[in-house]
């Protein structure tokens, strides 16, 4: 008899990294494994971007109330599924009502997947009211509940572990066949100057102030660097050689194989260490010799000096960027060695048997 798995997810599909990378890009191993599925989102294609955006109170409270009545019948649905796949949560506001509901009344058997330490937050001026509406200690209870945690990293699966002892590391993979393959997009690549890169959304964006220094020396250095943004919000840097590019699905790869050169600094605090490296799997498996902070899962996924760089100090960022610049057959030899990695460790192929797991 086939299984059969109910996806309550917060977004749209196709639109948000997390669910793209983490089990959207499973569903045809689903498939041909014979397994059906369906899927739930909390927000809908038509108002998910208007629910991030500022001011439109009105627009987001209906955004909120269509989400709750779509998590309703979602009750009356799971009864049919073998497995109910929770990514992140079942609704951003509250406490986890669905997921008692879900685990408690209707017994079923809940796969809880998580790829950020969302116990926590990383806003620095957080308001009570947001603070108590986020509830997020509903992060320990549903990980006990769950039949399963699915976590990225090592760290998100410690905490996990606390309340659950059927914890997976479930990594966040790359599709290196059909989409993060730089053999299918050879003609995207520009060998006229060297370009500095990165790419994420407008909730990572902060991030970029912790190399910013080090970006305007690297470029008083080196006058012809560019150095490219790829982000759904224009950042506010202090840089001579920034250009901005609107992050589009459509051009993604071919906007990342501009990149000679991809970096991924981070903070080291308790909310970095939750972080799962996907920039820096982006550039690797794609053969862009990745920089990157030396904080959580990014030691794991890099061999300091072998498929890329890990950085601690200022110091050591400028090292890495400037050896980079000048040997242009160590950016192909770290290239290489990083896309193999990502193939034998943190792609689909690697990964499809692990996430298979979860649903036995």
């Amino acid at each position: 008899m086939s299984k059969s798995i109910l996806f309550l997810v917060p977004y749209p599909l196709a639109e948000s990294p997390s669910q793209r990378f983490r089990f959207e890009q499973y569903f045809q191993v689903l498939e041909n494994h014979g397994i059906q599925f369906s899927i739930q989102s909390f927000l809908n294609s038509n108002n998910w971007q208007v629910y991030y955006e500022e001011g439109a109170h009105l627009n987001k409270i209906l955004a909120l109330l269509g989400g709750f009545a779509g998590r309703l019948l979602s009750l009356i649905k799971a009864p049919y599924f073998d497995y109910v796949f929770i990514h992140r949560e079942v609704t951003p506001l509250g406490p986890p009502v669905f997921e008692w509901i879900l685990c408690k009344i209707l017994h079923k058997r809940v796969i809880y997947d998580f790829d950020d330490a969302i116990w926590l937050t990383d806003r620095n001026k957080e308001s009570s009211i947001l603070r108590v509406g986020k509830w997020r200690a509903k992060v320990r209870s549903i990980s006990k509940w769950s039949f399963r945690v699915s976590c990225g990293n090592e760290y998100l699966a410690a905490y996990a572990a606390q309340y659950n002892d059927r914890v997976v590391v479930n990594p966040t993979t790359i599709d290196t066949q059909n989409w993060h393959n730089s053999d299918m997009h050879k003609s995207s690549r520009s060998n006229n100057h060297i370009t500095i890169g990165w790419t994420g959304s407008h909730s990572t964006l902060k991030y970029l102030k912790e190399v910013e220094s080090i970006l305007q020396q690297i470029e008083t250095e080196f006058p012809t660097i560019e150095i490219i943004i790829i982000a759904d919000q224009m950042p506010d840097l202090k840089l001579r050689n920034f250009r901005f590019v609107s992050w589009s699905k459509k051009t993604e790869i071919q906007d990342l194989l501009r990149f000679d050169i991809g970096i991924m600094p981070l903070p080291n605090d308790e909310w970095s260490k939750g972080k799962c490296g996907f920039k820096a799997l982006q550039y690797m498996a794609l053969k862009i010799p990745a920089v990157v902070s030396a904080v959580g899962v990014n030691t794991k996924i890099i061999n300091n000096g072998i498929d890329g760089f890990l950085c601690s100090t200022s110091e050591e960022w400028v090292s890495a960027l400037r050896k980079l610049i000048h040997e242009q057959g160590l950016r192909k030899e770290m290239g290489e060695n990083g896309r193999k990695k990502v193939i034998e460790h943190y792609s689909v192929i690697s990964n499809s048997s692990n996430f298979l797991s979860l649903f036995e």
